[in-house]
């Protein structure tokens, strides 16, 4: 790893989720609270902010602007954006977004640049744009030190991402332990990818969206027996925070009360015991041990289907709930995971069914799916 990354606590601050003063309004950042996030955050070491050009509508960049770069040196902190390329129509709109992003933030060069979100193949518009090549040339201009990539896929495609773009610095990947050997998700596999590369992960989604911070009793009640007095979430921290190979975990606080969670959970920060390794293994065994869809992510059902719905993604979906209780969660999931195909799109064909491994009513599960996220 660079010297450069090893210097980076591996305490990250997300932008994604702040605080708001009107719920209905993306835009809305409570900004005096703002303020007081990152004031803690860099007081408990942090110096990591991972922000994108589509977080709250565009305003998350703007208010990491007046919340940190106008209060703060800028040798004391870094800096991640991302680019939405496959978003837009163009290459010339799509690029436009890093000068923009620039501006915004009161910058002029960001320590780390991603291209946003990749998977599903969604990494044909970056190539079409010819992004990795345009992100090359503003590394060698110093306009970005760093590049790198988001991905929500599997380790095939990381790792056929990777052998076609050596180039990058780091990924950044969803990881946590309720995902870790999860079959879609395959946290693991995709860290094991990422070091057999040689590159460095920073690790979004370790509090899976803030469900391992709510957990349900029976998954809550080794851990709280083994420590009555931490946070939920902190296992979660801790399980990434401990992995080789880690730039930063991002922490993505909506409050200040979350963010001095956090932050003391951060300082108090140690490799978990073997008491704590097996009352972690309990709840994670108390979160599966609820009946679920018998889904592996074998693929098959994807061959033959003529809408291309992604059927193990919405498999996946269904036992998250099933899992948590957290309907809401899944379905603001689906809304963007569920990619090329919803499960409306589904014609009853049947040729997924005829080719499923585990023998599972997909079609029937589809419309399970379509019942709760779409209505």
């Amino acid at each position: 790893m660079k010297e450069e990354f090893a210097r980076i606590p591996s305490f990250g601050f997300g932008c994604m989720r702040l605080p708001l003063t009107d719920p209905k309004d993306q835009k809305s950042i409570d900004m005096p609270q703002f303020k007081q996030m990152v004031d803690a955050f860099l007081e408990a070491g942090g110096t990591y902010f991972d922000t994108a050009y589509v977080y709250h509508d565009g305003a998350s960049e703007t208010a990491l602007r007046e919340a940190l770069v106008e209060r703060y040196p800028r040798d004391s902190y870094q800096i991640a954006t991302k680019n939405p390329a496959s978003m837009f129509d163009s290459a010339n709109k799509a690029r436009a977004c890093f000068d923009e992003s620039l501006e915004r933030l009161g910058v002029d060069y960001v320590d780390f640049y991603l291209l946003h979100n990749l998977g599903s193949g969604r990494e044909e518009e970056f190539d079409d744009f010819g992004m990795w090549e345009f992100i090359a040339q503003k590394k060698a201009e110093g306009a970005i030190r760093n590049i790198g990539f988001s991905l929500h896929d599997g380790p095939e495609v990381l790792e056929d991402l990777l052998a076609k773009h050596p180039e990058v610095d780091f990924v950044q990947l969803q990881v946590n332990y309720l995902d870790w050997d999860n079959p879609v998700i395959q946290s693991r596999a995709l860290m094991e990818v990422a070091e057999r590369h040689g590159k460095p992960v920073v690790i979004m989604e370790p509090v899976r969206g803030g469900r391992l911070a709510e957990l349900p009793p029976r998954a809550a009640e080794p851990l709280r027996a083994v420590d009555p007095e931490a946070g939920l979430a902190s296992w979660a921290y801790r399980f990434c925070w401990n992995l080789p190979n880690v730039i930063t975990v991002l922490s993505g606080a909506s409050t200040i009360t979350q963010m001095r969670e956090n932050a003391a959970a951060f300082l108090a920060n140690r490799p978990f015991s073997e008491r704590e390794r097996a009352a972690l293994d309990e709840a994670l065994k108390a979160l599966s041990a609820v009946p679920t869809i018998p889904c592996t992510n074998c693929g098959y059902c994807l061959k033959g289907c003529p809408q291309q719905v992604a059927i193990p993604i919405i498999m996946m979906l269904l036992n998250l709930e099933t899992m948590t209780g957290n309907a809401a969660f899944s379905k603001h999931n689906y809304s963007w995971q569920a990619e090329p195909g919803k499960a409306s799109d589904c014609i009853a064909c049947g040729a997924c069914e005829a080719v499923c491994p585990q023998s599972i009513s997909i079609i029937e599960h589809l419309r399970e799916a379509e019942e709760h996220y779409e209505g």
